[in-house]
């Protein structure tokens, strides 16, 4: 039997106010479907270094944040990549975390619903 979920929309705003509360900068670059559109985050620390993640089901049924392997990850290459796949999903979201540190960023990760 499949779990409810919490819709995207929510789970934006969620990680949004987690994110701020702790003094960091996050927004929403493109928004996709309130319910069920998935969502990309781009995670970076002082502005540097863009690394991407996307939550996938695991095998007990909840969800895990993985990061996305680009052979490369400037700026403009996370850019690309993200454009390419709204071209394909238009419900997907894709939203930037910029964080003081990387430890900051991997707590984030494992707290995120």
């Amino acid at each position: 039997m499949i779990e409810p979920r919490l819709a995207s929309g929510v789970v934006i705003s969620a990680i949004k106010r987690m994110v701020e509360a702790e003094g960091d900068f996050a927004t929403v670059l493109k928004k996709g479907d309130a319910v069920s559109g998935a969502i990309l985050l781009i995670g970076q620390v002082r502005g540097a270094n863009p690394q991407l993640y996307e939550r996938y089901p695991a095998l007990d049924g909840q969800t895990a944040w993985q990061r996305v392997d680009l052979k490369e990850s400037s700026g403009a290459i996370v850019q690309n990549y993200w454009e390419k796949r709204c071209a394909r999903d238009p419900d997907l979201w894709v939203f930037e975390l910029d964080v003081a540190s990387d430890a900051r960023l991997d707590g984030l990760l494992t707290r995120m619903i």
